[in-house]
């Protein structure tokens, strides 16, 4: 009885372990497919004293949002007063979700490289210790040869070995409240980065420029579904996609380029299940072609800059705005609400909204 208890209990240990791997993989793969999805990538800079590097992140349009913390250490949950005891393996550390689109990574490294000194070993500014050691710690493979690429092409600028460690992430602690946008808190607080890079990182990527991505890009940024409408002329279900019945005030952008397509000023509700539109910002913006697919006559719409399939024009809109309806998938395009324009990078088309 006692050995049949003892299988019992172990054998429910195991299905225990099995079900929480299970769950735990499957919220990895459910945030990679949202990171996707929001057509966004995570990046980690470890490069001194986190709060300098956080603030000089933040700076730079395309990066949505920061976060310090402590990475790759040996243990677990450690405090800042831990980290700082300079035994626990950890790297003073920023977390950083940027839009590739509006800031590639190549640009964010190079960024960072300018607040660090990348030959000193364990120290940046007046912070000396390993948890101030410099770092790229990265959670996609598939950035590996960017990181390697760019830091070999800055190493004939010394004369001394690069010392920054690429490597994966193996763990990443947010550190307390207190450090959290810690120079937004604290004006006058210190911060070993000089004050006019904090200006280079705003005005570095100012003026970005609409480009299309190659195949492979394409396909580690955008979500399957993204990746089959705008590439392989897919379309997506009626009244099952993201932005049919979105009201906000904002922009819509190109998903494979960011080069912005619509307003919400120009939108109607058109009772098709999918976003509808009065008109293209600029007409050059769409290029039209004769689609005969199902046995139907039909005009598509694709983005000129990124060749992207968006969706139908008709004739059936309203007639005081023109007459036409641009039916778009939303897969095609990524929505940037009218109070977040400023800080991706779109301010130049707030007056569309007014």
């Amino acid at each position: 009885m006692l050995l049949d208890k003892l299988k019992i209990t172990f054998t429910s240990i195991i299905l225990l372990l099995c079900i929480t791997i299970a769950c735990h993989s499957l919220n990895n793969d459910n945030k990679s497919e949202n990171m996707k999805t929001n057509n966004l990538r995570e990046i980690y800079f470890a490069g001194g004293c986190f709060w300098g590097t956080e603030h000089f992140m933040k700076q730079i349009k395309g990066v949505k949002t920061t976060e310090v913390g402590y990475a790759n250490g040996n243990t677990s949950n450690p405090s800042y007063e831990q980290v700082c005891n300079g035994n626990t393996g950890f790297a003073e550390t920023v977390k950083v979700i940027y839009n590739p689109q509006i800031v590639d990574l190549e640009l964010l490294i190079n960024l960072y490289l300018n607040t660090i000194d990348p030959t000193s070993i364990n120290r940046q500014g007046n912070d000396q210790g390993s948890q101030y050691r410099t770092g790229i710690y990265y959670t996609d493979s598939s950035d590996v040869h960017t990181i390697n690429n760019t830091i070999r092409s800055i190493a004939g600028k010394y004369n001394k070995p690069i010392v920054v460690e690429i490597k994966p992430l193996q763990n990443f602690y947010e550190a307390e409240e207190f450090h959290q946008n810690y120079l937004d808190k604290n004006k006058g607080g210190y911060c070993h980065i000089r004050p006019e890079l904090f200006e280079l990182a705003r005005r570095a990527n100012e003026k970005t420029k609409f480009k299309k991505p190659d195949d492979s890009t394409l396909r580690s940024i955008l979500s399957k579904e993204q990746y089959i409408v705008t590439q392989k002329n897919g379309t997506e279900p009626a009244f099952k996609n993201e932005y049919w019945d979105e009201k906000r005030e904002g922009i819509y952008v190109d998903i494979t380029t960011g080069e912005p397509l619509f307003v919400s000023t120009d939108k109607f509700d058109s009772g098709c299940g999918w976003p509808s539109f009065t008109k293209p910002i600029k007409k050059e913006l769409i290029k039209e072609k004769t689609d005969t697919s199902y046995g139907m006559k039909r005009i598509e719409v694709r983005s000129s800059t990124g060749d992207a399939h968006l969706g139908h024009v008709f004739n059936d809109g309203p007639i005081d705005k023109g007459g036409l309806r641009y039916c778009i998938n939303s897969a095609s395009l990524r929505f940037i609400p009218k109070e977040e324009m400023k800080a991706e990078g779109y301010e130049d088309y707030i007056y569309l909204l007014k």
